[in-house]
C-alpha cells in the first residue's frame, strides 16, 4: 500500500473527494451515537493489504458475501471470519434455501448501494424494505470488535460488536440469524 495508514477517532475531518455513500455511513453512526475508529487506505484486492488493514485496526474484518437464491428472490447478507472457506452446501441447509449463489452487482446496488468489493453490514441502512436477510457466523459474534467498510472499499471500520447488534441493526430495522460454518474440506 502507498499511503502509511493511521488510526483515527471518527469520520473524517475533511470530506471532500469521498462518496456520498461513505459520508451518509458516518451521519448514520454518528447520530446513533456509535463510536468507531478508523482508517483510510488504497483498494484492499488481495489477502497480504487486507492483514495490514486489521493490523492497524487491532481487529479482523469480516468476510461479506452477498448472496441470493437462484431464483432471485431471496438475499442473504452473509458476515464470516475472513479465514473461513465459504461452503455453499453448509450454509444452504441452516437457512433452508438451496442453490445459493453470489448476487449480481445490480442487485448490491439496489438494494445496498455498495458496489463489489465494498460489500458491508452497513449497506443495510440503505435497504429500507428488508429485501436482505442477515446472516452472521457465531464466530464473529464471538470477539468484541468487528470491521467492515463504511460502503466504499478505501476505508475501514472497527466498531464494537455489539453496538452492531444492539443499536445499530435495530436503527435499520434488520435482525439477524446466527450460522454455524466450519469451513473445511
Amino acid at each position: 500500500m502507498e499511503q502509511r495508514m493511521e488510526l483515527y477517532n471518527g469520520r473524517p475531518e475533511d470530506v471532500t473527494g469521498r462518496l456520498e455513500r461513505e459520508i451518509r455511513t458516518y451521519d448514520f453512526l454518528d447520530k446513533l451515537g456509535i463510536s468507531y475508529q478508523r482508517t483510510d487506505h488504497d483498494r484492499a484486492d488481495n489477502m497480504e493489504a487486507c492483514n495490514e488493514i486489521d493490523a492497524i485496526l487491532g481487529v479482523i474484518i469480516c468476510k461479506n458475501l452477498f448472496l441470493c437464491n437462484r431464483q432471485k428472490t431471496n438475499f442473504y447478507l452473509l458476515m464470516m471470519p475472513g479465514d473461513k472457506k465459504f461452503k455453499t452446501k453448509e450454509l444452504s441447509a441452516q437457512i433452508n434455501s438451496a442453490r445459493l449463489s453470489f448476487a449480481e452487482a445490480e442487485d448490491m446496488l439496489k438494494y445496498l448501494d455498495i458496489e463489489p468489493g465494498a460489500v458491508s453490514i452497513m449497506g443495510l441502512m440503505n435497504d429500507k424494505e428488508n429485501h436482505v436477510k442477515l446472516l452472521i457466523d457465531e464466530d464473529v459474534l464471538k470477539d468484541d470488535y468487528l470491521g467492515c467498510h463504511p460502503c466504499v472499499c478505501t476505508s475501514s471500520l472497527k466498531l464494537k460488536t455489539k453496538d452492531v447488534t444492539e443499536i445499530f441493526l435495530p436503527a435499520t430495522n434488520h435482525t439477524y440469524q446466527t450460522v454455524h460454518l466450519v469451513g473445511e474440506d
